[in-house]
């Protein structure tokens, strides 16, 4: 989250006082791993694997999916949990069991770091551990705490989130295919957020005695080519109908259909994983139990190897050309601003049939929500403040972390209505500064009468205008930039 961002979600609270107990972190490396690596790369138009059929059947065609994830069971968090920790965390020792692939560390794991299970399970037991600061992504299997501090584990595996290295060949992680566990977790963060930007991971009975790119590690003796090797990916079916299903599993399914999950483990048959959190909702996440096997299809992705030692792929989908769409902005009464780019809401917003509206004049460009995005580029969401909330204006936002925190930690207040209403560019977190070709967004906060205001706009003038009636500029640099929109 950019610096001073941050006075939606506090007025005048600590941003740490807002995270709810028990809930899973947000994550503030986003996202994992650069845009071309083969986890974030959409893969719904990629040929079905010629060995599809085969493998559906062998892990179970009329198998149910199931959320191996929620809120708690058997008395402890359910899923595999995770923990966010500074730079400046001290690293402890580590002694494996397979020393001899994996890494030896330091790794910065808490004494209260949660155990996948809880502190007495006889399960998995992973650790993860996220250094936010350093980028990188710290995984044990059948982790242990010593007294001393230390920990026993049976692997482990250190991961640079700005990269795309694979372990060596022929090594493990701490999962059976050799690849990272956090980036293909279902976390309630990414869901409330609207989208889940990568591919997931489950787990299948049986697999073969090999491993396909980016996995590393095989965990098998089976020969038959019935039997799915580690790492192949699969994907929803695009004709399956997931519009009667609750809106998180909605997103979670989208995902599935878009990024699709690899087979990451021997374990139960199409068993998603996911982080815990007491705010799932069990009920809904049962849902994913209507699709079994036969929904899902394994997709031939070796096309996009660029390197077998490297998750970047060789392409990415094949890039439109970014469409300009005109940002036209919308004033209710002397401090209630609203952005809108879709034709049917300006016409009914120009109409009356919304009413009470009427355009200031003032306008800058972005680009269409269904560009594929660039570097540096990122979706901007909306949000509507809930009367009954103590709110009645939008929010926008184009930091991916900020929206997240918004729809976890304040759904009483505001109400996402879309992940993506249109697509800019982001500043240089440190100075402010747009790249060649954008001009700056400023974005201006006010919480005079009790509710929450925004205001965004392109004119220097307008900004300091604003900030003389008492409004606060937010933004990154001196210049409190938000986004950057294409030049006219």
């Amino acid at each position: 989250m950019p610096p001073n961002l941050r006075n939606l979600l506090a007025a005048g609270l600590a941003l740490a006082s807002l995270v709810p107990a028990a809930a899973s972190p947000i994550l503030t490396v986003r996202p994992m791993f650069p845009q071309d690596n083969v986890w974030n790369v959409a893969i719904d138009t990629l040929p079905v694997d010629a060995s599809s059929a085969a493998y559906v059947t062998t892990i179970g065609a009329a198998k149910p999916m199931h959320a191996d994830f929620g809120t708690v069971y058997n008395g402890a968090p359910n899923g595999i949990p995770f923990v966010v920790v500074p730079g400046s965390q001290p690293g402890v020792a580590v002694s494996f069991d397979y020393a001899d692939e994996s890494d030896p560390g330091p790794y910065p794991v808490p004494p209260d770091a949660p155990i996948e299970g809880g502190p007495s399970s006889t399960g998995d037991r992973h650790v993860l551990v996220v250094d936010r600061d350093g980028g990188k992504l710290y995984e044990l299997f059948a982790a242990y705490p010593n007294p001393d501090g230390s920990w026993h584990a049976g692997s482990g595996a250190i991961f640079d989130l700005n990269g795309d290295a694979l372990r060596p060949a022929g090594w493990t992680s701490a999962d059976a295919a050799g690849l990272p566990i956090l980036p293909g977790l279902v976390r309630y963060e990414e869901v409330v957020a609207g989208e889940i930007p990568h591919a997931l991971r489950f787990t299948a009975p049986q697999t073969r005695n090999a491993y396909v790119w980016p996995a590393r590690h095989k965990a098998s003796s089976l020969t038959g080519a019935n039997y799915p090797p580690m790492g192949q990916r699969f994907r929803l079916k695009a004709s399956v109908d997931i519009a009667s299903f609750g809106p998180n599993v909605q997103r979670i399914l989208r995902a599935l259909k878009k990024y699709g999950m690899f087979l990451a483990d021997n374990g139960s048959s199409w068993y998603l994983s996911g982080a815990p959190d007491p705010r799932w909702d069990d009920d809904e996440l049962h849902q994913l139990g209507r699709l079994t096997g036969s929904d899902f299809e394994a997709v031939d992705e070796s096309a996009l190897m660029a390197d077998p030692n490297s998750g970047r792929t060789s392409t990415v989908s094949p890039a439109r050309v970014a469409t300009e769409v005109q940002v036209l902005e919308f004033r209710r009464d002397e401090s209630d601003y609203f952005l809108s780019v879709d034709r049917d809401e300006i016409a009914a917003l120009d109409s009356g049939r919304i009413a009470g509206w009427a355009r200031t004049g003032e306008t800058f460009l972005a680009y269409a929500a269904d560009s594929v995005l660039q570097p540096n580029m990122s979706p901007v969401c909306r949000f509507f403040g809930r009367t009954d909330g103590g709110q009645h204006s939008h929010f926008f936002s184009a930091y991916a972390d900020e929206c997240a925190a918004v729809a976890a930690w304040l759904p009483d207040q505001w109400v996402l209505e879309s992940s993506n209403v249109f697509i800019v560019a982001l500043p240089d977190a440190g100075d402010g500064t747009c790249e060649a070709g954008t001009v700056p967004v400023y974005r201006l906060y006010s919480n005079d009468r009790g509710e929450v205001e925004h205001r965004y706009t392109t004119s220097r003038a307008i900004q300091s205008q604003m900030i003389a009636a008492g409004w606060l500029a937010e933004g990154a640099g001196p210049g409190a930039v938000a986004m950057c929109a294409p030049a006219p």
